[in-house]
């Protein structure tokens, strides 16, 4: 069976051939793109697994690339991972609020980018087989479906984010239990994603957002992290 097809966007040429060798060298279509207009054009004629890109881009720079993969019904739920070089952390919240999947800062390990590639895949490919995974939740009108990976208030659709839905699930599926912002990543992520205490915090805002009312469920637990109300 044929790997997945990877988009990588970034001006930087001997970036664009790194990370093309040790993809291909796992075995995945790779096609490139040297700015942020290619890599919308690309992503358009031929819709790709997941998008690597970088925010520094000359033109239409990664963030608006992101912004308008995400308001495109077609690729709203295309896996992305952001790339990097100035190792601000503003930056890497702007595009998880924006709703990147994960982010990488340069200079990076090959070894590192293929690993997040590979769980960002996973991830994509499927909820897990457990019985507890795949039950709808149904709180007082909000549904959460995950064997669809769909959110529902009173009937109509909410658009998440897949890192928001799993934030979601992760919390709802527990009510009263408090998580630490590191245990949420863990559910989401895995264990081997670098994360900061705001980069929790804005995942939570921006999802406390799109549930408006139902988003009083997701309670802060100060000085721990978060839980869903019982």
């Amino acid at each position: 069976m044929s790997k997945a097809t990877i988009l990588v966007v970034d001006d930087e040429e001997d970036i664009l051939e790194l990370v093309k060798y040790n993809l291909a060298r796992e075995g995945y279509q790779v096609h490139l793109a040297a700015t942020g207009e290619e890599g919308i054009s690309s992503v358009r004629s031929q819709l790709p697994d997941l998008v690597i890109l970088d925010l520094m881009l000359p033109g239409i720079d990664g963030l608006e690339v992101c912004r308008q993969l995400r308001n495109d019904s077609r690729t709203s739920h295309l896996p992305i991972i952001m790339l990097t070089a100035k190792g601000d952390e503003a930056d890497m919240v702007t595009g998880l609020e924006l709703g990147a999947d994960d982010y990488i800062a340069k200079p990076f390990s090959p070894r590192v980018l293929v690993a997040r590639v590979k769980t960002v895949l996973r991830r994509k490919g499927g909820a897990k087989s457990g019985a507890e995974e795949q039950q709808v939740i149904t709180i007082q009108g909000l549904v959460i479906n995950p064997g669809r990976h769909e959110v529902l208030i009173k009937g109509k659709s909410v658009d998440l984010t897949f890192t928001e839905f799993r934030i979601l699930h992760t919390l709802a599926k527990r009510p009263g239990w408090v998580f630490s912002r590191y245990q949420i990543v863990d559910a989401v992520r895995g264990d081997d994603y670098p994360v900061t205490d705001r980069s929790v915090d804005v995942q939570i805002a921006a999802l406390r957002k799109k549930l408006g009312g139902y988003g009083r469920y997701i309670e802060t637990v100060r000085g721990i992290g978060y839980r869903f109300k019982d």
